[in-house]
């Protein structure tokens, strides 16, 4: 079900069509701030290669600016534009409106029963970040069966 959700989520039309792992990036440098290649790298799910030439065609378009890192002059941090902010933000309320609509078709109970599950939901996520999970071997791993 979560996996459903997911994906209506993430395909909810958008202002600017841009391609997940883009996406990824713009929404990881705006929720962590200025980091380095190799801090954004721990976020993603792509190869160092791969993530260079994604940063540099993103620095190109003019969403994302590279600076000399003050603590180390051999580094670079990276950060969101004025333009790249504006991408993650109009997405952001964009989907905010889009689900308004979706949750106004549901009754009053469905709505409560949204916002219990929102709060473990948060709960989840906020697990998740203190430790991050091992990787399963199997289905049932964790299951206790």
């Amino acid at each position: 079900m979560i996996e459903d959700f997911n994906t209506v989520f993430i395909r909810l039309a958008s202002v600017q069509r841009l391609n997940f792992s883009t996406l990824s990036v713009l929404h990881s440098l705006s929720r962590g701030g200025p980091m380095r290649l190799t801090e954004l790298l721990a976020t993603e799910q792509i190869k160092q290669p791969a993530l260079t030439s994604l940063v540099a065609k993103l620095q190109a378009a003019g969403l994302v600016s590279r600076r000399p890192d003050p603590s180390d002059g051999r580094a670079a941090l990276l950060s969101l534009t004025s333009a790249g902010e504006t991408v993650v933000q109009s997405r952001h309320a964009d989907r905010v409106a889009r689900l308004e609509r979706l949750t106004d078709r549901l009754d009053d109970h469905d709505r409560a029963v949204l916002a219990e599950a929102q709060e473990v939901l948060s709960r989840l996520v906020a697990i998740a970040h203190e430790a991050p999970t091992e990787p399963s071997s199997g289905p049932d791993r964790g299951r206790g069966e």
